[in-house]
């Protein structure tokens, strides 16, 4: 190895998208006002699913999932970036960069095993209507979820592994 700076990283500084002040201001209230859409939605959506009862359904029980999955996952990257607009100089922690890079690949991830399982919900539902019931039972649906989400979470651990592997050192 060749000499260098080893100095540990305690922070990432984040550049922003642009410099000029009207425009970080008008991103931030179009960021802000998608953001906000989407919580309202998504609440909405899971409210509505417990509420009535004639929701009970395999595909509102995975449809409920995804709104709680995608609430996260918006808010796992969304709050840092409508900060970012704000302030001339913007940093995060490598502690808080782990968190939120776990956080937004187990919300990913989980979104896309959920997608899966509400794919084969629909697949079993269309060409096997008769045998649907027992294929799509509440406890397969439910083993479904479960194995949704622990699969976001494993790949949420190795790709924050693989990145606490590494040694960031150097200018910001």
């Amino acid at each position: 190895m060749g000499t260098g700076n080893y100095t540990n990283v305690k922070e990432f500084i984040i550049l922003g998208l642009t410099e000029n002040a009207t425009t970080c201001v008008i991103l931030f209230i179009v960021f802000l006002g998608i953001y906000v859409v989407t919580l309202m939605g998504n609440f909405s959506i899971i409210l509505l699913i417990r509420s009535s009862p004639q929701l009970h359904t395999p595909m509102y029980l995975f449809l409920c999932h995804l709104a709680f999955v995608d609430i996260g996952y918006s808010s796992s990257v969304t709050p840092v970036m409508l900060t970012g607009f704000l302030k001339k100089r913007t940093s995060i922690s490598v502690a808080g960069c782990i968190a939120q890079l776990c956080s937004a690949v187990t919300f990913g991830t989980t979104e896309c095993f959920l997608l899966a399982a509400m794919a084969y919900d629909r697949y079993v539902a269309i060409c096997s209507p008769l045998l649907y019931s027992t294929h799509v039972s509440p406890r397969i649906c439910i083993l479904l979820v479960g194995v949704s989400y622990i699969g976001g979470c494993v790949n949420a651990w190795t790709f924050t592994g693989c990145l606490l592997s590494l040694s960031f050192c150097g200018p910001n």
